[in-house]
């Protein structure tokens, strides 16, 4: 495991796709294997919330258990505060330890700005180290809404990783 206060920083992978494209069922699955216990993932409060059938555990505050020893948060307010308080929630034992994070955005994110937190300031950076971005494009659909709508192409430009949902219901030439 990472150890932020050895000087290792967590990993962070930040999930991103326009509206409908398949983000949290990706998340849903993922969660699902032992190799993501121990996943901190922080959703965006406007986007929607998925993972209900996972909890066991619901806290006072926005952080949620889930059934695989994973932890969800929703971000309620400034991310870079949430952020530090997270950290330091783990530091301290206040929650279970978590060795890397999953951030999902809201379908209509851009995903430059929280980019740019992770990066900018230097206590988030020494503690996060940003891993990947994956930006998940429906088979169906996606072409077309990268081509009309700004915030589908900026999260199809700040991805590492291009990850392409319901080809199963594609024709062969789309």
């Amino acid at each position: 495991m990472n150890d932020p206060a050895s000087g290792g920083a967590l990993p962070v992978h930040l999930l991103t796709g326009f509206l409908g494209s398949g983000k949290t069922t990706l998340l849903n699955r993922l969660l699902r294997s032992a190799w993501m216990q121990g996943t901190l993932v922080i959703v965006n409060e406007f986007g929607e919330v998925g993972l209900d059938h996972l909890l066991i555990e619901a806290p006072a505050d926005e952080t949620i258990l889930l059934a695989n020893g994973c932890l969800c948060c929703t971000v309620n307010g400034d991310f870079l505060l949430t952020l530090s308080r997270l950290v330091a929630r783990r530091d301290a034992g206040e929650v279970p330890p978590f060795d890397r994070v999953v951030i999902e955005t809201t379908g209509l994110a851009d995903p430059v700005p929280i980019l740019r937190t992770l990066h900018a300031d230097p206590l988030i950076a020494s503690r996060y180290a940003l891993r990947g971005v994956i930006a998940v494009v429906d088979a169906l659909s996606g072409l077309d809404t990268i081509g009309r709508h700004e915030e589908a192409f900026r999260q199809v430009s700040a991805a590492t990783h291009i990850l392409v949902s319901k080809g199963d219901l594609a024709s062969p030439g789309a």
